[in-house]
């Protein structure tokens, strides 16, 4: 991701990369990079996370020390981290997202207004996500806020079902049935159902390369410059 993010910059008049902060210490060769982020000395007016849960200590106190504002643009956090995050919303900007692109972030709001007017009409929703067989965590954290997002537009909240294996019932129907799929070298597919009575409903998004992902971060990063501290995520950048 590190050298998406350094293509969208490349080809961006409104932004710059100043450093970079890389395990091996690799580079494109266009600006430094550092081994270990608490050697950057470089000015800049937001930080981009790509790597991995295993490092937010680290990011955190970076951004609190310097006023930083922080895009953070993976998955997996504990319920921990998570608090983690939102204290440290208090002393700079921090941004979450389970996922940065664009397309997501505005299929979240046309979720919830499907969601008011075909649930109470006893629709079924059911969210099929697939990727790539190297990730590690499912369902996918984009299909985590799906839910959560079909949840808060409604006044009773649905539980979420992994596994119907075991089950030899049917369906509750306030339930959110959640499917994971992991294989080949799919980027990233979502794919949420509203099933009624004779008629279903589809909302489908793709991805078909990382740029998607690195493209909203860049414009998380942008929206990000100089706010205040506290906690903010896409649906921000899209009002």
């Amino acid at each position: 991701m590190g050298h998406v993010v350094t293509e969208i910059v490349a080809a961006d008049p409104d932004a710059e990369i100043v450093a970079g902060v890389d395990l091996a210490g690799e580079g494109s060769g266009s600006y430094p990079v550092f081994a270990n982020l608490a050697d950057c000395a470089v000015e800049a007016d937001a930080l981009i996370d790509f790597s991995s849960p295993r490092v937010l200590d680290a990011i955190l106190e970076y951004g609190c020390a310097h006023r930083l504002p922080v895009i953070l643009c993976t998955t997996g956090y504990s319920e921990e981290q998570m608090a983690q995050i939102r204290a440290a919303a208090d002393r700079t900007a921090v941004m979450k997202s389970a996922n940065m692109s664009l397309g997501i972030n505005m299929l979240l709001k046309l979720l919830q207004s499907a969601a008011k007017t075909l649930a109470p009409a006893g629709f079924d929703i059911e969210i099929v996500e697939k990727h790539h067989n190297r990730k590690v965590d499912a369902p996918s954290g984009t299909a985590l806020a799906m839910a959560d997002s079909i949840n808060e537009a409604m006044d009773q909240a649905y539980t979420y079902t992994f596994d119907r294996s075991q089950r030899r019932q049917g369906r509750d129907p306030k339930e959110i049935g959640i499917s994971a799929v992991r294989g080949g070298s799919i980027v990233g597919e979502h794919e949420v159902i509203f099933a009624g009575l004779d008629e279903v409903i589809e909302f489908k998004h793709t991805a078909y390369s990382r740029s998607i992902f690195a493209k909203g971060a860049v414009q998380a990063a942008k929206f990000l410059a100089g706010k205040p501290a506290g906690f903010y995520d896409m649906q921000d950048v899209i009002i």
